[in-house]
């Protein structure tokens, strides 16, 4: 199995990078967990609170869960994924069912900031945009599925948005195998990527 850890500030471009690579290399292979699906429950909190969260900090992953399902994944088993909704700041009752693959890409903008996580992972790639390029994509984001208003979103960006990315995020870039420049705009950066999985999988014969 080949674990790739695919990083990146919020707004970079990351969903967009997996899903080229996914539509590039053989179907059934690959298995995609997100960062996001491990935030911590809040369903203890008032909603008001739970919408104050500071989602761009490390404290708020469940990093644990996070590690003992990428490890079971590796030994061959399958894992109950949680599913966590923006709306309601909670994770739901229901789980997704992942069985392993060849391919396990986890995706988020703090997965290379947990140094347990970082030994998981083969191939650790850091997204790279533009800070006013992220900003704008992260309003449109959240005002279409997270019924956010602008200035809501730009008073989160800045309070804890943009903080947490230059005290957390931006560093992990050190750890990188690769960066890819320019979010999934950039489809040469994205082949070439796709290209060393490929050959990663011809040599462990999992092609």
């Amino acid at each position: 199995m080949l674990v790739i850890g695919i990083a990146g500030g919020t707004g970079s471009g990351k969903t967009t990078v997996v899903k080229r690579i996914v539509e590039l290399l053989p179907p059934g292979e690959v298995v995609v967990i997100p960062q996001d699906s491990y935030y911590r429950d809040n369903s203890h909190l008032p909603l008001e609170e739970r919408q104050e969260i500071n989602f761009d900090h490390p404290a708020s992953i469940e990093f644990e869960l996070l590690v003992k399902h990428v490890q079971a994944l590796k030994e061959g088993r399958h894992i109950e994924q949680p599913i966590y909704s923006y709306l309601t700041c909670a994770r739901a009752k229901e789980s997704v069912r992942i069985n392993p693959r060849h391919v396990v890409i986890v995706e988020g903008i703090l997965i290379l900031t947990h140094p347990e996580l970082r030994d998981l992972m083969d191939v650790k790639v850091f997204v790279d945009a533009d800070a006013d390029d992220r900003l704008s994509r992260v309003i449109a984001r959240d005002i279409v599925e997270r019924g956010r208003s602008v200035n809501k979103v730009l008073e989160r960006y800045e309070r804890t948005v943009k903080p947490m990315h230059l005290q957390f995020i931006e560093p992990t870039k050190r750890y990188a195998d690769i960066i890819v420049p320019q979010g999934g705009n950039n489809s040469v950066a994205i082949n070439i990527l796709t290209s060393i999985i490929e050959k990663t999988l011809r040599k462990h014969g999992l092609d």
